[in-house]
């Protein structure tokens, strides 16, 4: 498979594009950045010291024009511009971009009914497996047990909480018959009173070069359960890309998820 990169120079971009690289199957075929940013026209292996023929570039025409799909970790409004533009030329996209409103949500899933599209807030395959993990929890721990999220991140992550930590809640939601926007809650500060019991609860924590954390706890009286995830390395977010953008080779339309792609559905 073709495969481009928007956000190339970014911190995942430069992991997705050394993770292609290496992937016998895949071939990298654009490396897309915003117009006027400082990389254009320069190899897009350069940051590793290796010469690949594919220049960084703005023209994400072109790039469609000689790719299969694109692979996306930017922001909402450049992914929501790059998905028009794959809906226009019939092209795959894995989506990885979080803090996407409910209606931009909507516009993926509309996009879906006419092109192939993995869309997930986390790629990591052990993330994926957590949120399994604590759906089984939820089921089986019940309303007894109190529900809290606590997720830390690099200082440079621009929203919170991550769209892991929601799509966990949401997870746990759903195990316990509970509606998000009802039982939601960020934080707490003063004088909150008591806690309520249908609550889930997120925290976030920024700070230095943490690349992702993620723990789901169940407390309870006279024990605690908590499910909890590590990410050392953004590799675990590429490999999983890549394993998404295969899972869709055959696929000509629809909305998938990593669960899909792992088969924990």
């Amino acid at each position: 498979m073709r495969i481009a990169i928007a956000g190339s120079s970014g911190r995942m971009g430069r992991s997705l594009i050394e993770c292609v690289l290496k992937d016998p199957g895949l071939k990298l075929s654009g490396a897309l950045e915003q117009p006027g940013h400082a990389l254009l026209g320069k190899d897009a292996g350069e940051f590793a010291g290796v010469a690949t023929g594919v220049a960084v570039t703005s023209d994400f025409a072109a790039v469609l024009a000689q790719s299969d799909a694109i692979i996306d970790f930017t922001r909402p409004a450049g992914t929501l511009a790059h998905l028009d533009a794959c809906l226009k030329a019939g092209r795959k996209m894995v989506i990885g971009t979080t803090g996407f409103s409910e209606a931009e949500k909507a516009r993926i899933a509309q996009a879906a009914k006419k092109i192939a599209i993995m869309f997930a807030p986390n790629m990591a395959v052990g993330v994926n497996v957590t949120f399994k993990l604590a759906e089984i929890a939820a089921r089986s721990l019940g309303d007894d047990y109190d529900v809290e999220i606590i997720e830390a991140h690099h200082r440079h992550k621009v929203d919170a909480p991550s769209g892991t930590a929601l799509k966990l809640g949401e997870v746990v939601a759903a195990a316990l018959g509970r509606d998000p926007a009802k039982v939601f809650a960020h934080g707490r500060e003063g004088d909150t009173g008591e806690r309520d019991p249908k609550e889930i609860a997120f925290h976030a924590i920024r700070g230095g070069d943490i690349v992702g954390e993620h723990t789901v706890m169940f407390a309870g009286m006279g024990e605690r359960v908590e499910v909890t995830v590590r990410s050392s390395s953004r590799a675990t977010y590429a490999t999983g890309a890549l394993r998404a953008v295969k899972f869709l080779k055959d696929k000509e339309n629809g909305l998938y998820d990593m669960q899909d792609v792992l088969g924990l559905k």
